[in-house]
């Protein structure tokens, strides 16, 4: 596990420049084509975008969807990413007496929202191929973790060789439980008073539905793409 000093960023973008640097020893590796950068959705992508342009790696999207509480769909008691990892909050569901019915009734929700969204951001692209590969997931920051959680399950499942978790921000806890699952976690800076992912960036606006399809739509391979859109 590799973790940072203090630092804050720009925006995503510079983020992921930052990101890059930190996960240099994978270039070469990725141009071997056995490195497959995954942002996830959609804060992930503009990071992502930055790791897969200087490891000149394909980049594509993973999809997370929070799993609401019946009562309070605000309140998560765990997560569901494309490929059908899932991460749940045991401890919540015994307190608030949830069973496998709310379960499974929020994960079938939430499936249909996962493969409406990957249509708008994948379109007819057929599914991603990661057997035998090097997955680098990529998010804004980590809080909690229950989505890079979910994510890391799901590459697993389809196969992954290595499983790398990279963001520009999380808390030194989280990171480390992290370990337990990936093979590998790059974590930029863990600030000591970490109390939200917003709090290292400038400008942290919401990501729209239209900058992710543009970003997963530009090149990730040396050529004048890359030069004009960074």
């Amino acid at each position: 596990m590799r973790t940072g000093r203090t630092r804050t960023f720009s925006d995503r973008r510079d983020a992921g420049r930052v990101l890059a640097r930190d996960l240099s020893d994978h270039r070469d590796r990725a141009h071997s084509a056995a490195v497959q950068v995954l942002g996830l959705a959609r804060g992930g992508v503009p990071v992502g975008w930055e790791v897969a342009a200087a490891l000149e790696a394909p980049l594509d999207v993973c999809l997370v969807r929070k799993l609401g509480v019946p009562q309070y769909p605000e309140l998560a008691m765990g997560a569901l990413a494309t490929g059908g990892g899932v991460v749940l909050n045991d401890d919540l569901l015994r307190s608030l007496g949830l069973g496998d019915e709310e379960v499974r009734a929020a994960v079938e929700r939430e499936t249909v929202e996962l493969h409406r969204r990957e249509q708008v951001y994948r379109g007819g692209r057929g599914p991603l191929h990661l057997h035998g590969k090097t997955v680098i997931l990529v998010d804004d920051g980590i809080a909690t973790g229950a989505s890079m959680f979910a994510a890391v399950r799901s590459v697993r499942q389809a196969g992954a060789r290595k499983v790398v978790v990279a963001v520009p921000v999380g808390p030194l806890s989280v990171c480390r439980e992290l370990r337990h699952e990936a093979d590998e976690v790059v974590c930029s800076t863990s600030p000591r008073d970490f109390r939200a992912v917003g709090q290292v960036y400038e400008d942290f606006r919401q990501v729209s539905d239209d900058e992710v399809c543009e970003l997963l739509a530009t090149p990730t391979v040396s050529g004048p793409e890359i030069t004009e859109k960074r």
